[in-house]
Parts: structure tokens; sequence; C-alpha cells
């Protein structure tokens, strides 16, 4: 299971109802983003959201393997860097799908039951930290994990508002490698919740705000 679980981790398939969101691509094409613009976008969140993600789910992954577990802490500092509230919801609507998978891979797991305790409902990437201590993930798997979904989360969610080639969505992720290694490495640093990247992208913050408000859409956020 060790080996399987970044791939695993990975896998847009891996059904936690992570198609429903696109991290923040929708709201900026809403405003205008161009095809051309989506590698600056991906390495933009690489270098913010990201590695404040995976840097909270390394952070949960601690915390689950201690005696009781107690995300509490790493949970807070997460929603405080989280500004836009409809940013914390999508969070949460993720996290839902992550703990329901950990709650049917291994639901008497400490790592998991802790899970329920948490209000508001956990954040995505405290489910994330969870589901790898079910999964004996190491730490660095589950930093490149939470990373890499955050690119194919946008490649993907590009084919389906600004179609085009899909061999370019390979190109950008391939030419992202030196920001996704060091949102990475960034990531496996943070020792304490408050020692949490407090980096948010801005303007996918006010897009997301207004994305919100949106009738017609595809993504949560």
């Amino acid at each position: 299971m060790p080996g399987l679980a970044p791939l695993l981790l990975g896998d847009g398939r891996l059904p936690v109802g992570a198609y429903t969101y696109s991290a923040g691509l929708e709201p900026a094409v809403a405003a205008g983003l161009t095809r051309d613009r989506i590698p600056a976008l991906l390495r933009a969140r690489l270098r913010t959201a990201a590695a404040t993600e995976a840097a909270a789910a390394v952070l949960a992954l601690r915390a689950a393997g201690q005696d009781p577990v107690d995300y509490g802490p790493v949970q807070r500092a997460l929603a405080a860097r989280t500004p836009a509230a409809p940013l914390r919801d999508a969070s949460a609507a993720l996290g839902r799908g992550v703990h329901r998978l950990a709650r049917r891979l291994a639901p008497e797991h400490p790592a998991v039951t802790a899970l329920s305790t948490i209000r508001p409902r956990p954040l995505r990437p405290v489910t994330l930290g969870a589901l790898g201590a079910v999964m004996n993930a190491s730490e660095e798997d589950l930093a490149d994990a939470v990373v890499y979904d955050e690119m194919q989360t946008i490649t993907s969610a590009a084919l389906k508002l600004l179609p085009g080639d899909p061999l370019d969505t390979v190109a950008w992720i391939l030419a992202a490698e030196p920001d996704a290694t060091a949102a990475v490495h960034e990531a496996l640093a943070v020792r304490t919740p408050a020692e949490l990247p407090a980096r948010t992208p801005l303007l996918t913050e006010q897009w997301a705000l207004q994305h919100a408000r949106q009738e017609r859409r595809l993504f949560l956020a």
C-alpha cells in the first residue's frame, strides 16, 4: 500500500468529488483569463495555495500519528489562511468526500474517527492527512500528491472550459515541475501550524467571491 498510496492520491479518478472543483480556473476564465495564461495561473497557485495546502496536509498527517489525534490546530490555522468563505466551503465539501473514502477504508482508525470531532467540517487538506495515515503514505508522498492534484485539477478543468490539445496540459504540468518541487520542499519544512504559509492568490480569492454568486457554473470554485 505505501507504494500505491501516492499514485492513488494523485489520481483524478479518486472518488472524492474532486471533479466538481477547478482550483480557481473557472472564476479566472469568467474574469477574462485566456488559455495562454493558464501556465502562469498554474505557477501562481503552486507558489501560494498549493504550498499552503500541502503543508497543512503534512501537518495533519503528523497529527494523525499522535495519541490522541488532534487536528484542531492545523484546521484552525488553515481556516485562518483561507479568508474567502466560498473557498472554505468548497474545501469542506471536498473534505467530506475524502472523509467518506477514509471511513470506507478504515472506519475504526484513530486518524479517521478524529475527523468527526472537528467543528465545522474538516477542510480537505486535513482529511487528506488522515487518508494518508490510513494508506501509510510518507510525508513527501502526501505533499507530492497534494501538489500534483492541484496541477491536474486545473489542467483537467481547462479541457472543459478552454478546450485545446490535451497534450498541452501535460506540457504545462511538466514545465511547472520546478515550482511543484519547491512547493513540496516548502511544505515539508513546516513544523508547526503557526508556521503554515499565509500566502493566498489574491485574485483567486476575489474571483471566488464573485463566482459564488453566479447561477450558471460548472465547478464549486
